[in-house]
């Protein structure tokens, strides 16, 4: 199959996830399989995509030892190439573009790529780890098509993916846009900061302080921040509670005349799910085997009457009607974190706990929630002026 020749089934976008350390041998091919969309095409399809980015990669690596493959050029297609995880990759094949800035487009589709991966680990850890977890690769496949799917969706105009430019990459994604305050409100961002922080006790807490969708304060990781800041932005600030709104500018100004429209016509708005999961073996979005979390699904939080935002996402508490609170895992520390959103008017107040401090799980999770509601709500009318 010659490279212009990749993505003839269907007409625009095609993104899959493959493990090269699996399927090595004869009959055991759909092994290597870890993700693909759409997911409704032929198994010799895929594996015909797979064989040919392995080929690419592994010919790239002859002349390039040291730095992987990122992105070749077809006659019709673009390839982008992001090594996720060692052995683990992610590739993304688009129809080329004629826009002025399509040279650059390359690096916001692998911006794309790194933030689902990104996003992916703060909530289900490494893909290798899910692997080694369950070798069958049913417990990654289960996890790895509904999360990929619902961020999908947020690229979704009508029946096409409508993927982001370099320039809109470049403001909006793997970035954070700060605000800016003055010296006065500085100083009173920081006792803020050092209230809610104080609300877990001792224990070693961080935390993230957002106006609108621009970052006030982080004690996180940059890497860390970077994510809770995408996921915050994503579903969290006052404007993606509202319903139906966009996390990307260009989405919600419909301005789609200098964007690619990088994804194949989907089905009528009945059977949107029937085409984003399919019906096949190798697309487990109804597997019952596994309990999936799926924090990327829309419209799943809500602000309750205390301020803090409540989701079932994470699942209710056996016997009551008390929901789950969301866990979430930071990459510089590799601990695993209880999620905390506080919002007053603008203000979105995020507090992470480790689990290993809460010995007595949610209702020691309502304590500490109790003492920041004592601890910042009387401090609110002091910075009102932010929000």
């Amino acid at each position: 199959m010659g490279l212009s020749s990749i993505g003839t089934a269907t007409e625009g976008m095609q993104l899959c996830i493959f493990d090269l350390r699996r399927g090595q041998h004869e009959g055991q091919e759909l092994d290597k399989i870890l993700y693909f969309f759409p997911p409704d095409l032929p198994f010799s399809t895929q594996l015909s995509v797979i064989g040919l980015s392995e080929g690419l990669i592994t010919f790239t690596r002859i002349f390039s030892p040291e730095a992987a493959c990122e992105v070749i050029e077809a006659e019709r297609h673009s390839h982008v190439f992001y090594e996720a995880e060692p052995d683990i990759w992610m590739v993304m094949i688009v129809e080329k573009s004629k826009e002025p800035e399509a040279i650059w487009r390359i690096d916001a589709l692998r911006e794309v790529l790194k933030e689902i991966h990104s996003l992916f680990m703060m909530f289900h850890g490494s893909i290798r780890a899910l692997l080694d977890k369950e070798p069958g690769g049913g417990l990654t496949r289960a996890h790895l098509y509904p999360f990929i799917m619902d961020y999908l969706r947020d690229f979704l105009v009508g029946k096409k993916l409508l993927l982001p430019s370099f320039r809109d990459c470049l403001k909006e994604r793997r970035t954070v846009q700060m605000l800016t305050v003055g010296r006065e409100a500085a100083i009173e961002v920081q006792t803020l900061v050092r209230l809610l922080e104080s609300s877990a006790g001792n224990a070693p807490c961080s935390s993230l302080i957002l106006f609108q969708d621009l970052l006030v304060s982080t004690t996180l990781s940059p890497e860390d921040t970077v994510n809770l800041f995408t996921y915050a932005v994503l579903r969290l600030t006052p404007l993606a509670l509202s319903s139906g709104a966009r996390s990307w500018s260009y989405l919600r100004k419909g301005n789609t005349s200098s964007h690619v429209t990088a994804g194949s016509t989907l089905a009528p708005s009945g059977s949107v799910s029937e085409q984003f999961y399919g019906s096949q073996d190798t697309s487990p979005a109804g597997d019952n085997r596994y309990r999936v979390i799926r924090p990327l699904q829309h419209d799943k939080w809500s602000k309750g009457k205390d301020g803090f935002l409540i989701t079932d996402i994470w699942g209710v508490d056996v016997g009551g009607s008390d929901v789950t609170t969301p866990i979430v895992w930071l990459q510089h520390t590799e601990e695993r974190m209880y999620l905390c959103a506080y919002q007053y008017k603008s203000l979105t107040l995020i507090l992470l706990i480790p689990l290993s401090s809460i010995l007595n799980g949610e209702q020691g999770v309502s304590t500490v929630k109790q003492q920041l509601l004592e601890n910042v709500g009387s401090y609110m009318c002091y910075i009102s002026y932010l929000a």
